[in-house]
């Protein structure tokens, strides 16, 4: 593809991710693309996606270069944008990063050679019973070991009021959305209605609505599903409910997940990808959605997401099996499928995919 103008997303504070950078800068001078450093803290605030993005000058290719945090806030402004985004792994987990800092001139080769794939990621977006906003006094509890917040979303004007359909914020969420208590002592009180039906009142610490994406994140720590990036699925986990039922349940795209905090329950607070975005008050109410577009995320190969889940999560296998025998790594298939299998995605076998140079 032709790339005019690239974003950079950098982690300022990690040596390896300025060194990178300043070599996506030399390639960029060296094919005459443009190449604007984004979504910085240095000026002391930080900015809507779509200030950020027009400040760069409309990128086609936003470059992250740190771990999954900073891809995220570099899907916040590809998804802004439509443009393409391509994580550098300099992270510890690095379940949405795709290569390694050794590698970033050959990628950004790749890229513009069109030797790429493009993998669709879910993301899902919000409507509230009111505007998001976060109360003065708590920026300054919240400022201590990170940079400046995220404005409040704001309000999509290309979409309809609709009525008691409330206020439809212009906000996307690669990962999750999680409602969570305010207060040390007490857990947030919740009605949960999944494809507008009332599922339960729960009395949690905190309860998310994740992408197959966000799987892996917050809501695998707190017991919910691994599901695949490539599947389509609202994920639904209870944070320490107090409850009998404490299950995560996956709902179809189309099933709206909303959240309505009860009359006397304390406030809640609203956090998109991690960031705090808003507080909810006592009959305050959130919908969650799968969001009309896709997250454009460069591959370079077949996704290997199981092979990286059994490493990254250092899965641990059963004794008695271990005494039992060994696997071989893959799925011992070495032959072309028969025609009614062509369509199964399997990871390629060891040699099949040449190395990236």
């Amino acid at each position: 593809m032709t790339v005019n103008r690239v974003g950079l997303v950098v982690h300022g504070g990690r040596a390896e991710a300025v060194a990178a950078a300043r070599t996506v800068r030399a390639w960029c001078a060296e094919h005459a693309v443009g190449c604007r450093d984004i979504d910085v803290w240095q000026e002391g605030a930080r900015h809507s996606a779509r200030e950020e993005v027009d400040s760069a000058g409309d990128p086609d290719l936003i470059v992250t270069l740190g771990g999954d945090g900073t891809f995220l806030r570099g899907a916040r402004l590809a998804a802004e944008n439509d443009a393409l985004v391509l994580g550098v792994d300099l992270g510890r987990v690095g379940f949405l990063t795709e290569v390694p800092a050794t590698q970033v001139r050959a990628a950004l080769d790749a890229v513009r050679e069109e030797r790429i794939g493009v993998e669709r990621r879910m993301l899902l977006t919000l409507r509230a019973s009111c505007r998001l906003e976060v109360p003065p006094h708590m920026e300054a509890l919240l400022r201590y070991g990170r940079g400046p917040m995220l404005p409040p979303p704001r309000v999509r004007t290309d979409c309809e009021a609709g009525g008691d359909w409330g206020v439809a914020l212009n906000v996307t969420a690669l990962n999750d959305v999680v409602v969570e208590k305010l207060a040390r002592d007490r857990q947030v009180s919740v009605g949960v209605y999944l494809a507008g039906r009332l599922l339960a009142y729960y009395s949690a610490d905190a309860l998310l609505v994740a992408t197959p994406t966000g799987s892996t994140a917050y809501s695998f720590a707190a017991g919910g599903p691994v599901v695949s990036p490539r599947a389509e699925a609202l994920v639904f986990t209870p944070v320490a409910p107090h409850m009998v039922f404490n299950r995560a349940v996956v709902a179809a795209p189309d099933e709206p997940i909303a959240l309505r905090v009860l009359e006397r329950s304390g406030q809640a607070a609203v956090s998109i990808d991690g960031q705090l975005r808003g507080v909810l008050s006592p009959g305050d109410w959130i919908g969650v959605y799968a969001a009309p577009r896709r997250l454009k995320a460069v591959r370079l190969g077949p996704t290997d997401f199981y092979g990286r889940l059994r490493e990254r999560m250092h899965l641990t296998d059963a004794p008695a099996a271990l005494a039992d025998g060994e696997a071989p790594p893959l799925w011992p298939v070495t032959t072309p499928p028969p025609g009614d299998l062509a369509h199964l995605a399997l990871p390629p076998a060891p040699g099949d995919t040449p190395p990236l140079t």
